[in-house]
């Protein structure tokens, strides 16, 4: 140990001088003695007394240079071990730096792929709309249908996982939409508004003149709603799995389209009302036909949208809205699944399906440039309806609660006219509409009534009968649900 040993022994062979504990476990390990190198037991060794007396100090702690000499050692020694230690730190930084630089080529050769994935799905999509695929049309259009107008082919019969294939929107498609949209852009150019449209001045006194329950039962809540201009009708989405056609001038219900099995989700008027458009929580776009006694029967069930659900959350392929274009020859979709479905209505055929939350986006179609967006609320409060008056002139917002702004240009400010209050105490609208020439808004809440802004004195309470049966459905609610 180089110390003075406490329990000296000595070696019987050898006659050398150890400290008990270490000659023990020397012998205990290796059975030999430490110097020689023969072989050592534990009866081999002697133990010895000694008197008790000091320790001598090191020689180099007797004198100033020695202490000296001991602390320069010291120091060397540290200098050593810093510099071993940043020896190590060097190296470390090397492995870690070539690590990140692996790591960053890495990324980049991944980016580059997916850009070079998601530009051969652009070109391949491009061809499909381009040549469709005559076969698929001919197998299409060749499809029985059944009494409720359910295509043959569902989306039950495919195989697991399989991807449907869709004819795409053929250039003669293409073509009619783009006449369409020369012909409105003509007409909006030269498109003066009208002298009856309401003034700014008047829709900042509107205030609710009527509300309407139409839901059948305690399940609340009127989601979506269309108004058609010509006869001044309500279409309404509720969530009783029923739409709901109703008369504003007389206050009364006509029609109750039945047949979904969740929410009505989004409801559209096609033309002059010959048909009628509904999306469905259960996945479904229904087509309705109208008859000359006012009636509507379901013509086809469309099902693309639970076929190539992408979310395995409960609600994927959840219809969330639904929009016909102008030509009133086709219409388009919109799903939770992240797809939208573009439809020929005439056949209810699905041509395409390529997949697209945070306030209103507002786009100019002739640069596909996004020049406003507006964020009325916050990132926990849903915008769940954005509606233009048909003149172009006033922007309706709703969500918690409803908003209608003053149209101006691209550049300009657009200013906040009117502000209604939540009415219904749920604390959500779900869908707004102007009416002809903006002389009322029409507002669907999660209460299950449908409310009617717009001026008193304008003639715009309703009829008796309406109001007396509003406030009657107050005291037998209870009882009729």
């Amino acid at each position: 140990s180089g110390e003075v040993p406490e329990e000296p022994v000595v070696s019987k062979s050898s006659g050398l001088l150890f400290e008990k504990r270490l000659i023990e476990r020397h012998i205990a390990d290796y059975g030999k003695c430490p110097v020689t190198g023969e072989p050592l037991t534990l009866d081999d060794i002697v133990p010895i007394k000694t008197g008790k007396i000091v320790k001598p100090r090191p020689v180099q702690a007797a004198s100033i240079p020695g202490m000296l000499g001991m602390f320069q050692n010291e120091w060397d020694g540290l200098m050593l071990s810093n510099f071993a230690l940043e020896q190590q730190l060097h190296t470390a930084r090397q492995e870690l730096s070539h690590a990140l630089y692996q790591h960053d080529a890495a990324c980049r050769v991944i980016a580059r792929l997916k850009k070079e994935r998601d530009e051969a799905r652009s070109i391949l999509a491009q061809a499909e709309r381009q040549f469709p695929i005559s076969t698929t049309n001919d197998a299409t259009a060749n499809a029985p249908v059944h009494s409720n107008g359910k295509r043959a082919a569902d989306d039950e019969e495919l195989a697991p996982n399989a991807k449907k294939l869709h004819p795409g929107i053929s250039s003669s498609i293409i073509s009619e939409l783009t006449e369409c949209n020369a012909a409105l852009s003509q007409q909006r150019k030269k498109r003066q508004i009208p002298a009856t449209l309401a003034p700014i001045d008047a829709i900042e006194t509107y205030t609710q003149i009527s509300s309407h329950p139409l839901n059948k039962t305690n399940r609340q809540g009127i989601i979506s709603l269309d108004i058609l201009y010509s006869k001044d009708l309500i279409a309404t989405g509720n969530i009783d799995t029923n739409a709901v056609i109703f008369d504003r001038p007389s206050g009364q219900v006509l029609a109750s389209l039945s047949g979904h099995s969740k929410k009505v989700t989004s409801v559209k008027f096609v033309g002059q009302g010959e048909s009628i458009i509904t999306g469905s929580a259960d996945k479904t776009v229904r087509l309705w036909k109208g008859s000359d006694d006012g009636h509507y029967t379901c013509r086809q069930i469309l099902k693309d949208h639970s076929a190539e659900a992408k979310s395995a959350v409960s609600f994927a392929g959840l219809v969330q809205a639904v929009t016909v274009h102008a030509t009133n020859n086709y219409f388009v979709t919109a799903s939770l699944d992240g797809t939208w479905c573009f439809y020929e209505l005439s056949s209810g055929t699905c041509l395409t399906q390529t997949a697209a939350h945070d306030g209103v986006k507002l786009w100019d179609l002739r640069k596909l440039k996004n020049f406003r967006n507006f964020a009325p609320y916050d990132k926990d409060t849903p915008t769940n309806s954005v509606e233009f008056d048909h003149s172009g002139s006033y922007l309706a917002v709703g969500g918690s609660d409803v908003r209608i702004y003053q149209v101006a240009n691209v550049k300009s400010e657009w200013n906040l006219i009117k502000t209604f209050p939540d009415l219904s105490g749920t604390g959500k609208s779900t869908c707004v509409k102007f009416g002809p020439d903006s002389k009322y808004l029409a507002v669907a809440s999660m209460d299950r009534n449908l409310r009617i802004f717009g001026q008193p004195d304008e003639g715009g309470y309703p009829p008796l009968h309406t109001m007396v049966y509003v406030e009657w459905s107050k005291y037998t609610r209870g009882f009729l649900q």
